[in-house]
């Protein structure tokens, strides 16, 4: 699959930016419970309950873009406050603000082996482009969800 171009977007405006570290606050509490569960599926279809049936935006470009910039926003925004910091948290929050735009996206959970130890990571994907910061080390895919 070939990865879709990303469109160049506008700055966002520091009340947008407030809005999205609000939305991105307000989700991350449900992702905390539902990390309680135990249950990966049942997490992911949690976060992507009341998803949009049409993306907000229709330009392929756009979208993908958009969803780089969420990406990031997770990133910028779990990092800066005393939250949890694990890749599977930042998934789940990534795959909440997303379904809420209406833009599909991939949560895929990897394992890995480094000096005998085994490593897992959780990242969420795009049309094919990851969203998150790679895990250290290279990662197989284990489970798409």
């Amino acid at each position: 699959m070939t990865p879709p171009r990303l469109a160049r977007l506008p700055p966002i405006s520091r009340r947008e930016k407030a809005r999205l570290l609000v939305e991105i606050l307000a989700i991350y509490p449900f992702a905390l419970r539902r990390m309680r569960s135990n249950d990966l599926p049942a997490m992911v279809a949690a976060a992507r309950r009341g998803q949009r049936a049409e993306p907000v935006v229709s330009d392929p470009a756009v979208r993908a873009a958009t969803a780089v910039r969420l990406g990031k926003a997770v990133v910028r925004s779990l990092m800066l406050l005393p939250t949890d910091q694990r890749c599977l948290i930042r998934s789940l929050v990534l795959s909440r603000l997303l379904a809420r735009r209406g833009i599909g996206a991939t949560l895929i959970i990897g394992v890995g082996r480094d000096d005998e130890k085994f490593e897992a990571h959780a990242w969420v994907e795009h049309e094919g482009v990851a969203l998150l910061p790679p895990g250290k080390g290279h990662f197989e895919r284990l489970l798409e969800l």
